[in-house]
């Protein structure tokens, strides 16, 4: 029996090697990128770096875009494995919201290159991506509010998730800092989620 057609006659092995094959092609985009932006990930590149033929690579990601679109899921993922083991402690909904934007701020400053590069191509991309729907869900969950409850509640933590992205653009433009970023998602969510 072959190698080819045990995995074929075990399913779950197929898609555990197509899932870490595909985790190699996120990894070696997100490290390009982390060098060198957007640019950088091109993708004969990053098939190359993932180990792959060119042919696969499109396969799993017919653009440069929906590339650019799962390196930005994996690090909500990240983001997401985070906050469940060290979720916000703030007093106040507000507060922990802060906390989650910060905590994101933080981990995509570590690589600046690659925080540029997840930002444009969110404001940039005709690719659909699910990033507000996945930080509103964040912020719902620090805030101890449903987002289902309401479609003012969701549209207030949608509006501080988008302040947010906003301060990362002054922040990679080096027209604002860590501590400023911080003093106005503070006055942004105490107005926006006062309520909560």
């Amino acid at each position: 029996m072959t190698a080819e057609s045990t995995a074929a006659g075990h399913p779950g092995v197929r898609s555990r090697s197509q899932h870490q094959r595909r985790r190699r092609i996120v990894q070696a985009a997100a490290a390009l990128a982390s060098r060198g932006g957007v640019e950088a990930m091109q993708m004969r590149t990053v098939a190359e770096r993932a180990g792959v033929a060119l042919g696969t690579l499109y396969r799993y990601f017919p653009s440069k875009m929906d590339l650019v679109v799962a390196v930005v899921s994996e690090e909500m993922d990240t983001l997401e494995g985070s906050l469940e083991r060290r979720p916000p402690r703030s007093a106040t909904a507000a507060g922990r919201a802060v906390e989650v934007l910060m905590r994101a701020t933080r981990g995509l400053m570590r690589e600046p290159e690659l925080a540029d590069a997840l930002i444009r191509s969110l404001l940039l991309s005709d690719v659909k991506t699910d990033f507000g729907n996945r930080m509103t869900g964040l912020l719902a969950r620090a805030t101890g509010t449903d987002p289902g409850e309401g479609e003012e509640t969701r549209a207030l933590l949608r509006s501080l998730g988008s302040v947010w992205v906003m301060e990362m653009i002054e922040m990679l433009r080096g027209h604002s800092t860590n501590e400023e970023i911080q003093a106005r998602l503070e006055i942004a969510a105490a107005r926006l989620l006062a309520d909560l």
